[in-house]
């Protein structure tokens, strides 16, 4: 049995875990995350690392995952939209402090290899493709059994695929990109602009958000949709909609054998789901005579973070 260490950095927290071979979360601990301190987040991350590593002497390496871009040597975080980090070399300096072995690797790719080794693509031994739609909207490629980073080490930023032609401006300087159309983001942006058109339609969601349009959230838009409210089932359709178009392209390009969508927006189970599988299937109809990559829910929840960076440690 050979059990690594798992590191999930994020804005807000720092959580850490030693994972088995199986899949097993054995034990974990959690910090705050100091978002403005380089120093200090990569210090936390040490000191996760490092408790985790005392219980566990037998821990073999160490994996992060952080919310951030990763140099084409997996060594250096380039940039960290939520955190401080510019040109920051994480990996070796964690690997010196804890004195283990260290791979250091995007979040998105991190969460697409934890559902391809123990979530909703564990059946497949060759390729899957992963949406993450929270917030904004990321992504994970495998190809041939390993993660695809690109020549860069910055491939699968799934979210900038442009959607729309001139369409909304999105916060990477282009317009019409995914992010702008499937993510928690548009789906609030959906709701609010049907709960101002139509507020007939939109009762119960404005009533959650006291008659405030503009105070309506993305747990409203689940609870109302939940309830019946035909303006938050509408924001849900019109993100499954353009999320199921870019699953149809990305089956064209890639041709995987699952596509796996996770994320936080996914916990609205079949009201996010249900759309973007019609969608996908209307999109690759004239494809009947060939087989098709099945969309699936992710499974592995928060854990993610945790258990991907510990299998790709596993694999140094």
């Amino acid at each position: 049995m050979t059990l690594t260490i798992g590191v999930d950095v994020g804005g807000t927290k720092v959580a850490g875990g030693v994972v088995d071979d199986h899949g097993v979360v054995l034990a974990q601990t959690r910090r705050e995350t100091p978002a403005e301190d380089p120093a200090g987040t990569r210090d936390t991350i040490v000191a996760v690392a490092a408790e985790l590593a005392a219980a566990y002497p037998e821990a073999k390496a160490v994996g992060i995952g952080a919310a951030a871009w990763i140099d084409a040597a997996g060594a250096t975080v380039l940039f960290a939209p939520n955190l401080a980090w510019r040109d920051e070399p994480v990996r070796d300096y964690v690997a010196k402090a804890v004195g283990l072995p260290t791979v250091l690797e995007n979040d998105a790719n991190v969460a697409a290899w934890a559902e391809f080794r123990y979530g909703a693509a564990r059946q497949a031994d060759d390729s899957m493709v992963m949406i993450t739609v929270g917030t904004g909207i990321g992504g994970g490629i495998v190809i041939n059994g390993g993660l695809w980073r690109g020549a860069n080490g910055i491939a699968a930023e799934l979210g900038h695929i442009q959607s729309v032609n001139d369409g909304h401006p999105c916060g990477c300087g282009r317009l019409g990109c995914l992010e702008q159309y499937a993510s928690g983001n548009a789906l609030v942006r959906f709701a609010q602009a049907g709960a101002r058109q139509e507020p007939d339609r939109a009762s119960l969601l404005l009533g959650l958000a006291g008659g405030d349009a503009g105070a309506i959230s993305g747990r409203m838009i689940t609870q109302a949709a939940q309830g019946g409210d035909g303006v938050a089932r509408d924001a849900f359709a019109q993100i499954g909609y353009w999320l199921g178009v870019a699953m149809a392209d990305l089956a064209q390009v890639f041709d995987p054998q699952v596509l796996v969508v996770g994320g936080g927006v996914i916990d609205a189970g079949e009201l996010l789901m249900g759309p973007t599988e019609r969608t996908y299937r209307d999109q690759l109809a004239q494809r009947g005579r060939f087989p098709v990559a099945e969309i699936r829910a992710a499974e592995t929840g928060n854990t993610a973070g945790v258990l991907g960076a510990a299998d790709l440690a596993r694999h140094i």
